[in-house]
């Protein structure tokens, strides 16, 4: 062991370990080659790809119990960083997430779970009874909302159990993730977990960050108008004269747009699912999505005539589009960058591009814990029911550190939101700014 503690290395040395075939990271000083463990890491090799060649203490406590330091040692490579310093914003953010390991706040999950799943099942019921044992119009078109309000919650409940166990065991909560994410929504656990990861890692970086990439419909910084190169999906969003029709409206068609985000998402799903790459639990996703493609087409079916599945299905999209929305809301208005993120910034990074939402208490069901967006990055395995509590602590820490903590009603977020996409959509009209030539495949193509 002595012998281990003189082998030292620069965090410019360790810099050089940062592709797929060479991945070293350092914990607490330590360094570490995960080159090996990154194609079997449970949470995907995007986030260890991204924070490669760099300290990662602050994410790997942010998203790891404490039983998963003691699978370290295995990967230890026998030298430490010889630089290695801790900032203050650090020691203290170390402090907070031990506290709440201490007192149990990780485990304590309290009856959510059972709350929402006696929610969804009332709404489900109420839904399906509509329209299989009423003639009106008006009733079917309630049911339509009640479906939307139910994948709402549904959705809430599959976020809560892809960041840590809402069920007893671990076979038993990915059981929970594809029943509400691919037969309950039609939306993989798979993708979401792909994606969502990698949004946790890289928080509003414009080419690391998979939910700011939504060209050619959408373009939250003029930064997009460079046809940047999504590092998350390996392909060039490109900003062309297609792209700059759509952004130049985007402040009024992004309410529309957010209607039929839904399709987007099932578009992804499938994209992922048959593709290429190596997809964890594929088998299983599929045969999810595949419940969901059965009992939603046959629920609709019921419907007397095609106008009114039609805007059954238009109302239960535009119900669940409240839910879009606010996955916007809570970063589309905040500070964005370009580049890979970096391990040593990372309560830094989180308050900068987090937005949290302003409700009561007696709202916290709606919006299913994410209108604490700052808080939830910053401890996003702290369960929902906690993180109003840990709120001041969290203002307290930012007030402390001279860090942003905005906490916005959800009208001013949306104003907030459709400021930052009518500024840009300004600037996309500029025509004195050359485009891409204009690639309508590509830019149809281009994921998001």
């Amino acid at each position: 062991m002595a012998d281990n503690k003189e082998k030292y290395i620069t965090s410019d040395e360790l810099k050089k370990h940062n592709k797929s075939d060479d991945l070293w990271i350092s914990i607490q000083g330590k360094v570490y080659n995960v080159t090996d463990w990154a194609k079997v890491h449970p949470g995907g090799d995007i986030p260890l790809l991204n924070l490669a060649g760099q300290d990662v203490t602050d994410a790997f406590i942010a998203f790891h119990p404490g039983s998963a330091w003691k699978h370290l040692d295995r990967f230890f490579t026998g030298y430490y960083l010889e630089d290695f310093q801790v900032s203050e914003v650090s020691k203290d953010y170390r402090r907070l997430a031990a506290e709440f390991a201490k007192s149990g706040m990780f485990e304590k999950k309290g009856h959510g779970v059972i709350y929402s799943l006696c929610f969804v099942s009332v709404l489900l019921f109420a839904c399906f009874y509509g329209v299989l044992f009423s003639d009106s119009f008006s009733i079917h078109m309630l049911s339509g909302a009640l479906l939307g309000f139910s994948w709402m919650q549904v959705a809430y409940m599959g976020h809560d159990s892809g960041h840590y166990q809402i069920m007893m065991t671990r076979g038993c909560n990915k059981l929970a993730q594809i029943l509400t994410g691919n037969c309950l929504t039609g939306i993989s656990i798979a993708w979401w977990k792909w994606t969502h990861n990698a949004h946790h890692v890289a928080c509003n970086s414009l080419d690391h960050d998979p939910d700011l990439q939504h060209l050619p419909f959408l373009a939250v910084s003029a930064s997009l108008f460079q046809s940047l190169t999504s590092v998350f999906y390996g392909r060039k969003l490109t900003f062309d004269s297609f792209a700059r029709f759509f952004v130049s409206y985007q402040h009024l068609t992004f309410y529309p747009v957010m209607c039929v985000a839904r399709v987007n998402l099932y578009v992804q799903t499938f994209l992922l699912l048959f593709s290429k790459r190596k997809v964890p639990d594929r088998a299983l996703n599929i045969l999810g999505i595949l419940v969901f493609w059965t009992w939603f087409p046959l629920l609709v079916s019921c419907l007397p005539n095609w106008n009114e599945r039609v805007l059954f299905v238009l109302v239960s999209f535009c119900v669940t589009s409240i839910q879009h929305v606010q996955f916007c809301l809570n970063h589309f208005a905040a500070n964005v960058y370009i580049g890979a993120p970096k391990g040593n910034d990372w309560f830094e990074k989180q308050t900068s591009g987090t937005i949290d939402i302003a409700c009561s208490a007696w709202m916290d069901w709606f919006f299913g814990g994410l209108q604490f967006q700052l808080e939830h990055h910053l401890f996003p395995r702290l369960p929902r029911c906690h993180l109003r509590k840990i709120s001041p602590l969290v203002q307290e820490l930012c007030k402390k550190h001279n860090l942003p903590y905005r906490s916005l009603s959800f009208f001013e977020a949306n104003i907030w939101t459709l400021k930052t996409l009518r500024t840009a959509a300004l600037e996309a009209r500029d025509l004195s700014s050359p485009v891409s030539k204009n690639l309508l495949w590509e830019a149809v193509n281009t994921h998001g």
